[in-house]
């Protein structure tokens, strides 16, 4: 069967984002106000072909874990969706 799998990758909350500080002001300087912090990040969808949602699961685990997100600067969500 197969599962459709989202992953959300996102920088650390301890850690600058400058990607996210440099949306910000360009936010800010559109006069765009009360944005008072961005942080930007990576969705990621799989399908993924697998006997189980259990398995399917594990697959994106290890996908994440391996390749997806670099685990010293960032952190994921997995989310099963139908």
């Amino acid at each position: 069967m197969t599962y459709n799998v989202q992953i959300k990758v996102m920088p650390l909350k301890d850690l600058l984002d400058p990607q996210g500080k440099a949306v910000l002001g360009g936010l800010l300087n559109l006069g765009l106000k009360g944005v008072e912090e961005v942080r930007i990040g990576k969705h990621i969808t799989l399908q993924i072909d697998a006997d189980s949602e259990d398995a399917a699961k594990q697959v994106a685990e290890e996908a994440s874990k391996k390749l997806l997100a670099n685990p010293v600067m960032e952190f994921y969500e997995i989310e099963m969706i139908n």
